[in-house]
Parts: structure tokens; sequence; C-alpha cells
């Protein structure tokens, strides 16, 4: 069959809309385009590798936005970004629905974080078991009043637990669930279900009554975090870098990165950059633990 000139133009512009789609995007200035989307936890030190980049590979930009895990998933199955952030492992129906889409999701983990339980400074509570948190969050849970801990919390009148939980899209809220509630438990309801890790923080520095969970890197002098043991006889781990790193925190999580299929080209160059020793640098001074032990810089 023959083409005129006119279908032969549709078919060019076809082709060339599909090899875009395929790989990372150009800018106005001839500069490839990494799009990158997803876990809240993440975008700070994705924000921080990308605007680092721009001095290594300068023909190379990265577009950095939040947003949650689970949208940055469902940008990747869609085709619009080329990297997703998550502080969660992809779900089943997620990986069945990228496949029949026609891709296939690759896993790299970048880094490790410990999810710290924030706790107000007047709270003189020190340490939970994962069953406490469980019953403190879990549908059915017992624990409503922090009188049940036998404490009075200064400047919280009511003695209430403010329970601080993040939204449902977050990689965070599905972790925290997995880790705490296990499988079968739903999260109680009453919660105060944020956008963001910083929100959560902030909630909880200004609220004595307040309980909630976020990555450890938005820690601040402002607030307490609590350690976690297993089980009441311990022990009660503190959540660090180091506590992180090799997984002794009861609530230590994988953060990811994922591709649409086998990384190539500038999309591959930037993940060995990220795993590399500068890369992982990164990542530690902005709080999180790396994949392994980097060289200091020179």
């Amino acid at each position: 069959m023959s083409l005129s000139p006119r279908g032969t133009l549709v078919c060019t512009l076809v082709l060339c809309a599909i090899t875009v789609a395929s790989c990372s995007r150009r800018d106005s200035a001839s500069r490839a385009v990494i799009q990158n989307k997803g876990s809240d936890t993440l975008v700070n030190v994705a924000q921080a590798w990308a605007e680092t980049y721009k001095t290594v590979n300068p023909d190379v930009a990265i577009a950095v936005s939040g947003g949650g895990s689970g949208t940055g998933i469902s940008a990747l199955i869609n085709g619009t970004v080329d990297l997703a952030n998550a502080s969660r492992r992809m779900k089943d129906k997620e990986i069945a629905l990228a496949r029949k889409n026609g891709v296939e999701p690759k896993e790299f983990i970048v880094g490790y974080d410990a999810l710290a339980v924030f706790l107000h400074p007047n709270n003189p509570i020190d340490k939970f078991t994962i069953a406490q948190l469980a019953d403190i969050y879990g549908e059915n849970g017992g624990f409503e009043s922090w009188k049940q801990f036998q404490i009075t919390v200064p400047g919280c009148d009511s003695a209430e637990i403010v329970r601080v939980s993040r939204q449902n899209n977050s990689g965070t809220y599905a972790y925290f669930k997995k880790a705490i509630l296990g499988k079968e438990r739903e999260y109680k309801l009453g919660s105060r279900d944020l956008h963001g890790s910083k929100d959560v923080v902030d909630l909880v520095e200004h609220t004595p009554c307040a309980i909630g969970y976020s990555g450890l890197a938005y820690k601040t002098p402002k607030v307490k975090v609590a350690a976690i043991g297993m089980s009441d006889d311990g022990p009660f781990i503190t959540p660090s870098v180091a506590t992180a790193a090799d997984r002794s925190y009861p609530i230590a999580r994988p953060l990811i990165m994922y591709t649409r299929g086998e990384p190539k080209g500038a999309v591959k160059a930037y993940l060995d950059w990220i795993l590399s020793d500068e890369g992982q640098r990164i990542i530690q001074e902005k709080g999180y633990a790396p994949v392994r032990a980097v060289a200091p810089k020179q």
C-alpha cells in the first residue's frame, strides 16, 4: 500500500511521538528532560539530586514533583514520567495494570528510611511497642486517652490522643498500615489525615495531645521521636540513619525509584549516579540511610 505525502507525514509524527514517550523528553534547549514524580518522603532528596546533577551533566534536566507514592506510580503506569519515587513497594494490582499498559516496572532501592513516630516535647512517653501503636491507630483499638498510659501531658487538658496520619495515596500511609496494623486491620476513623510529611511534624509540634508518623528526615528540634519495640521486652530502638541502615529499627523501610522497563540512556546514567558515592552522600546528608557504605567526600 502506498502512502500520500500527507500520510507519510502523519506516520512520521506518530513515530516521533512514540519515540519521545519511550525515553526521556527534550526541552527547547535540546537537553534531555527526565520527569520524576511521587513520594513526599523522597521529594526533598530528589530535588537535591536534581540540583546537583546539573553540575554533573548540564545536558540533562530533572523535573521533580511530589504528590505521594501512589501518584508517582500511577504516572509511571500511564507513561507520563520516567521515574516514580515510592516509599513503599508497588502493589500486585499496580504491577498488573502496568503490564496491561505495556509497562514492566523495574525497581531500584536508592536508600532506607526510619519511619519515625513523633510526639510533642511535653509528652513524657518515650517508647511504644508495635501492639500499642496498633491499638492507637487501628480500628477497634482501645487507646483513646493518654491517661490510659498512666501519664499527664502538660498542655493537653482533654488527655485525648490526637492521631495524625497521612492521606491514603501516600506510601508512608500504606507502609505504616502494613508494618503496624497488618493486612487485615484498617485505620481507626477520626485521625487527622494530612497531605505531606512536613505537615504531620508541624501539627505535632503545635499540638501537645498529638502523635504522628513520618519519615525521620522531617524531624525538627521542636518534636521528639519515640523508640519502638517489637514486644514489651524490647529492645526499644530509636530511629536514626544508623538503625535504618542496619534495619534494627522495627519500622525501617526501603526508598525506591521505579522505571518503565530496564532504564536506558539519560535515565540509566542518572540512576547510576544516584547509586554512586556522590549520590548516596546526598541522601545521607538529607537524613536517610544510603544503600551501602560510602566513601567520605574528598
